[in-house]
């Protein structure tokens, strides 16, 4: 545990020292919050409500796709990683440090987005539905941080950020983040079940809400789970492959 937190360190260390790469991540989901739900569904406590449970979900995403998808193409190019992978502890404690950091980015990027919540909206939330939200995040980070870990290890880094760019934008879209619960045009509610962003979202809009979410969101959510640490994992290994052969 203890080199996994100085691996962690490391790579904050990295990532605050370009302080854009920390705006970055929470930049759209609280323009989104400053253009689309504060004037629209900023008055209705329980639209608004979960409207900032949607964004928190948005930035989530962001985090982690961007965060590993680019950022760990971008460590394969560098020299210092291949010399990582042969010291002797092993890549646990690296790869533990990394979602130990990604972790606390993502929380960090969802300060701006609760803060214009609840500041210029009519959300609310109880103190125990705040406390359950904020663990959920930590579930609905896995498959975004699979997703990213994925792409991050299977192409070099220009490609990955097309492709993060590319995959990011339909995933939300089509998981309803960007409409009210149960309210996205019809083909995007047919559609939202099977992506991964409708099961993470459903699970913050019951944390904060009176929402049932849908057995179907569930099981598939855990399906993109599974699905997304095998290509993870396939990717890691076939990298690792190709620089020790």
């Amino acid at each position: 545990m203890r080199l996994a937190l100085v691996h962690a360190r490391y790579q904050l260390l990295e990532t605050v020292r370009i302080p854009v790469a920390v705006v970055g991540s929470a930049f759209f989901p609280a323009v989104a919050m400053l253009f689309f739900v504060v004037p629209f569904a900023g008055k209705d406590p329980v639209g608004a409500t979960y409207a900032t449970a949607a964004m928190v979900t948005f930035s989530v995403m962001s985090a982690n796709i961007f965060q590993y998808g680019v950022g760990v193409a971008e460590d394969r190019d560098q020299p210092w990683n291949p010399y990582t992978r042969t010291l002797p502890a092993g890549p646990a404690p690296r790869f533990a440090g990394r979602v130990l950091a990604g972790l606390a980015l993502t929380y960090l990027s969802l300060v701006p987005v609760v803060a214009i919540g609840a500041a210029l909206t009519e959300a609310r939330v109880s103190a125990p539905a705040f406390l359950l939200a904020l663990a959920i995040v930590t579930v609905i980070s896995v498959p975004f941080t699979l997703l990213g870990l994925a792409i991050g290890y299977s192409m070099p880094s220009k490609a990955a950020i097309v492709v993060a760019q590319v995959v990011f934008f339909p995933l939300a879209f089509g998981g309803g983040l960007l409409s009210a619960p149960d309210q996205a045009p019809g083909f995007v509610e047919a559609v939202a079940p099977f992506l991964p962003t409708r099961g993470a979202v459903e699970l913050m809009w019951a944390a904060v809400g009176d929402y049932p979410v849908n057995p179907l969101s569930m099981v598939m959510l855990g399906v993109w789970v599974v699905l997304l640490a095998l290509l993870a994992g396939w990717a890691y290994r076939r990298d690792e492959g190709r620089r020790f052969s």
